[in-house]
């Protein structure tokens, strides 16, 4: 069974963006490009919602060849154009020409079946999600998810996209919970998977 992780990075106080839906205001630094393609490196799926398909899909594409970024965003950029891609979407798929790769794009009334399916399969690496929260959060519901991991910056923000979405309680399980080097940024390592 293959495993099902989602990574996200938060503000202090839990937001998932910020004001106006702002990515750019989160606490990044440069583990968390570390942290993303260490995570890439042991996956062979990107499960992704349209808006984090979207985005990431604009972005990554041209970064392989920039040599004025640093090395690891040109590694995430070759990962993620080479890695199968599922995007789970009631909008009609896009111009398949695009440079990221094809995706398989899923409605979200089959989403849960074919990650199901997805994990079944046998194929080696673990499915990863990035950003994604209505997705990723629907799929902790519904029993899919194993592990979420939670990159805490430090930052308040005040403001913008909770990174729950004041849906019931669900318990996780604390696994790991460490600073990513000298960084200033918390790893929180959680299991998500259903209790008995």
């Amino acid at each position: 069974m293959r495993t099902l992780i989602v990574t996200n990075i938060v503000s202090a106080d839990g937001y998932y963006n910020g004001p106006g839906q702002d990515v750019m205001v989160m606490p990044f630094d440069s583990t968390f490009d570390d942290y993303n393609a260490a995570r890439l490196r042991a996956a062979s799926t990107l499960l992704l919602g349209r808006t984090s398909y979207e985005g990431f899909r604009s972005y990554w594409p041209p970064v392989a060849s920039q040599p004025e970024v640093p090395e690891v965003e040109r590694e995430i950029s070759r990962l993620t154009t080479a890695i199968d891609k599922v995007v789970v979407s009631d909008r009609p798929a896009p111009d398949p020409s695009s440079p990221w790769g094809e995706a398989l794009f899923v409605p979200r009334a089959k989403a849960a079946s074919v990650v199901a399916d997805l994990k079944a399969s046998g194929a080696d690496g673990d499915i990863i999600v990035f950003g994604s929260r209505t997705l990723w959060t629907s799929l902790l519901r519904a029993g899919l998810l194993d592990e979420v991991h939670l990159l805490v910056g430090s930052a308040f923000l005040g403001g913008g996209t909770p990174v729950w979405d004041g849906g019931p309680r669900t318990p996780l399980r604390l696994l790991d919970a460490h600073r990513l080097g000298d960084s200033q940024l918390a790893l929180l390592r959680y299991d998500a998977r259903p209790t008995a």
